[in-house]
């Protein structure tokens, strides 16, 4: 039998876009589950965010979220460590989706998520983060393998402090609760329900099959009736009701 670990492992082999497609994104294909609404939900990343280790390749883990802030003298009872023992209680790997909250004039430079917190995070099972705003040392993390999605990266900080752990979290349009499953890679990333991660692996493989199929048939294609032809019956083909 084959174990939640080894399916996510499996799962690397496959592009986010790819994982997407059979979440959600063509709710009339058979292979898709149609677990979201595709553009009414956050259930994926938006543009202002970046890969920045895309020679990884894809990442994938359980959730694990967290919310960081300016100090607050009224609240302090939450650290570091507090997000630590989150990440080493969650199923293995983990991915860290860390809400930045900090004031307008301040958020492009939190270089938050340093070398010594990565160091600390992959000694609890953590293989990526995903974040809204900036952090740095990315010198210094890449031979690590840990991958980050992040809106760039800045040298310095001031003061901050995590103000929630594992609560939802909203992260360059997407919507995630800790336990969930992130797939992500140089396009993005993407989250589903972690009880449909075999459902999700095995319809991906299933669209890979199809689509190398067609692929196949579309690089010996010579005319625009043999392009049709492959793509009959998909979105790209449909044609628009024409009125009367």
């Amino acid at each position: 039998m084959t174990t939640e670990r080894e399916m996510i492992e499996e799962l690397r082999g496959f592009d986010t876009p790819s994982i997407t497609n059979v979440v959600a994104t063509y709710p009339d294909n058979p292979l898709c589950l149609g677990l979201y609404n595709p553009w009414t939900e956050n259930w994926y990343t938006d543009q202002s965010i970046r890969c920045m280790f895309p020679e990884l390749g894809p990442t994938v883990g359980y959730a694990v979220t967290c919310v960081f802030g300016l100090p607050d003298p009224e609240y302090s009872r939450l650290t570091f460590m507090d997000v630590i023992d989150a990440l080493d209680a969650s199923k293995k790997p983990t991915v860290l989706v860390f809400q930045q909250k900090f004031p307008d004039k301040l958020a492009g430079k939190v270089g938050l998520a340093g070398g010594n917190m990565t160091a600390a995070m992959q000694a609890v099972g953590c293989v990526g983060a995903v974040s809204n705003g900036p952090s740095r040392d990315v010198d210094e993390i890449r031979p690590t393998g840990f991958q980050y999605m992040l809106s760039g990266v800045t040298a310095g900080h001031g003061g901050m402090a995590v103000h929630a752990v594992n609560v939802p979290v909203s992260v360059a349009a997407m919507d995630v609760s800790p336990g969930e499953i992130i797939h992500m890679d140089e396009n993005g990333a993407c989250k589903f329900p972690a009880d449909r991660l075999e459902a999700v692996l095995t319809n991906v493989k299933a669209l890979r099959k199809e689509e190398e199929e067609r692929i196949g048939i579309l690089r010996k294609a010579a005319s625009a009736a043999e392009v049709r032809a492959a793509f009959a019956g998909r979105s790209y083909a449909r044609e628009e009701p024409k009125g009367p």
